[in-house]
């Protein structure tokens, strides 16, 4: 098995854990006995879920609300799992966001919140906890990034160039780290029906597109956490996303940015 065995001084500290993916990876990792350190912006949302798998299956779950995009919150966060004797031996990357409209319509700030939040706490995460799992001789990391990975998408251009970043990274990390005992899962999942369309603006994305292009929450962690014991290096949930991934990666450029953009725009009016 690629996860660490649970202990109770070890806990899985997954990011973006109120709802959506974050959530439902929290869940099968505490079906598996680990013990999980919570983290999002909605505090309540985080207690409600803890209660729930602390009762169902008797882990330690732990909160703790706050903005990862802002450099100081991670450092409170990094002291507070220290202050609870804790050791993070897997780190779920999942907290993120997206943004419909091209690069002028969405903004300077917008974008950089995307980059802070997409990019830059995810190394950063990876930076403080990577050492000691390497340490400890064992660990084990799950980053959420997307099929948009796989190409260029205008109107959505920096969250695909965020998750473009997360995909490069974890492949090149996980090449790094062979032998070590830790390893490094990168999670591509095409539409997923979560909260994640309104927060981007694209909530009408799911009415405009076929039910099977879309798949649940759940089915995305499974295979997450499945391909993570596996040690696999990416996962791409779904066939439909596997060959969306394949095509996205060979189809010549002039061809696949004017037919992307058409898609988008028509799945989002």
């Amino acid at each position: 098995m690629a996860l660490p065995q649970p202990s109770r001084s070890s806990t899985a500290l997954v990011t973006g854990a109120s709802s959506g993916i974050g959530a439902e990876i929290a869940r099968e990792l505490a079906r598996r006995g680990h013990g999980v350190t919570l983290v999002a912006r909605r505090e309540e949302r985080l207690r409600e879920l803890a209660g729930e798998l602390k009762d169902a299956h008797g882990i330690n779950a732990g909160t703790f609300a706050c903005d990862l995009g802002d450099a100081a919150a991670r450092d409170a966060l990094t002291a507070e799992i220290g202050k609870r004797g804790l050791e993070v031996e897997i780190l779920v990357d999942n907290a993120g966001f997206g943004g419909f409209g091209s690069f002028v319509e969405l903004g300077r700030e917008r974008q950089l919140d995307m980059v802070r939040l997409n990019v830059e706490a995810m190394v950063d995460l990876m930076g403080r906890y990577m050492p000691l799992m390497q340490q400890r001789g064992r660990g084990g990391i799950i980053n959420i990034a997307s099929v948009a990975a796989f190409q260029p998408l205008p109107d959505n251009a920096t969250y695909a160039a965020t998750k473009a970043f997360v995909l490069s990274l974890g492949e090149a990390v996980q090449e790094e780290l062979k032998g070590s005992g830790v390893t490094v899962t990168t999670v591509c999942p095409g539409p997923v029906r979560t909260e994640f369309m309104d927060a981007a603006d694209m909530s009408g994305a799911e009415e405009n597109t076929p039910g099977f292009v879309w798949t649940t929450p759940e089915e995305v962690a499974a295979e997450a956490v499945t391909g993570a014991e596996k040690g696999k290096r990416v996962v791409v949930p779904g066939t439909l996303s596997q060959a969306a991934a394949l095509v996205g990666q060979h189809s010549p450029r002039f061809v696949a940015l004017p037919l992307a953009k058409q898609i988008w725009r028509r799945a989002v009016p």
